[in-house]
């Protein structure tokens, strides 16, 4: 019987004995899908309130962009949209578990340190900030570890590989060995759908989601309304919550942990789909 996966949150031990959902609420103004774009208080506060009441146990907040050709936004821009969220979820919703999307060192551990933020979101696995590992480990929280090439501005560029399934499982390798040495131990995969990836290569991914029980680590899926769903089916963001739900039955399938989603309340029902097909002996 495999043992199961915890995270440290905050001191205490979270098992994850069932996969969890993590909501998404980016506060920026121009996320590929717009219906998850919040900028106000209200709109906020609402997001926040529909993901908890939805069935989300984690929030995961974003200043920054990621989508393809994403503008650049300055550290200060960044962190005043998250504080906006993060002073609204400190003063009303303090047990929340949160994650903060950012790939800047200086964002993350501020998040931190001032709002009692739990996990690090980092889409560049360290590689835009040569300080990221050494914050991470400074500061003990659970560090989720993408993988990715480039910048959101440059990815999309760099889809070559010789052998594309093997340079992804050497870089999580590679970048699990640096974070373990610095003291890194909670590190959460996030095979990175949608990022330095070709069509094709997204669904290889999905395919052979299998090979990452190699790490037995923690598994974060995140393939919410992406372009490997729109561009397949022909349609756009607002039309793929069908296929979103198809892909995230087959990753829960195949052993993610998280589902990082817009869509809460679907994602909790596959959930409970799946858990409850597992069961029947």
């Amino acid at each position: 019987m495999t043992a199961t996966k915890t995270l440290n949150i905050r001191g205490t031990l979270l098992e994850l004995k069932e996969p969890l959902v993590m909501g998404i609420l980016n506060i920026t103004p121009d996320s590929f899908y717009s219906g998850s774009r919040k900028q106000t208080e209200k709109e906020i506060t609402e997001r926040i309130e529909t993901i908890l009441a939805e069935g989300g146990r984690m929030i995961d907040l974003g200043g920054y962009s990621s989508r393809p050709d994403a503008k650049e936004v300055s550290p200060d821009e960044e962190m005043n949209r998250l504080s906006l969220a993060l002073d609204i979820i400190l003063r009303h919703y303090p047990d929340v578990i949160t994650s903060v999307d950012t790939f800047r060192a200086g964002i993350a551990r501020a998040c931190v340190e001032k709002y009692g933020v739990a996990i690090i979101n980092d889409i560049s696995g360290g590689e835009l900030d040569p300080e990221m590992f050494s914050t991470a480990a400074d500061l003990q929280v659970p560090y989720i570890l993408m993988h990715m090439r480039g910048t959101p501005q440059t990815m999309q560029q760099k889809v070559d590989y010789a052998d594309f399934m093997g340079e992804v499982m050497l870089y999580f390798s590679e970048k699990i060995r640096q974070l373990n040495e610095l003291g890194v131990n909670d590190v959460i995969l996030d095979p990175g759908f949608g990022f330095s990836k070709t069509l094709d290569q997204n669904y290889e991914l999905m395919a052979r989601m299998n090979e990452f029980r190699l790490f037995d680590m923690p598994l974060l899926v995140g393939i919410s309304r992406k372009s490997m769903i729109y561009r397949l089916l022909d349609t756009d963001p607002s039309e793929s919550l069908n296929g979103t739900t198809v892909l995230n039955t087959f990753a829960l399938q195949h052993g993610a942990d998280i589902l990082r989603v817009h869509d809460v309340k679907q994602a909790v029902e596959a959930i409970r789909i799946i858990g409850k097909l597992s069961n029947i002996q």
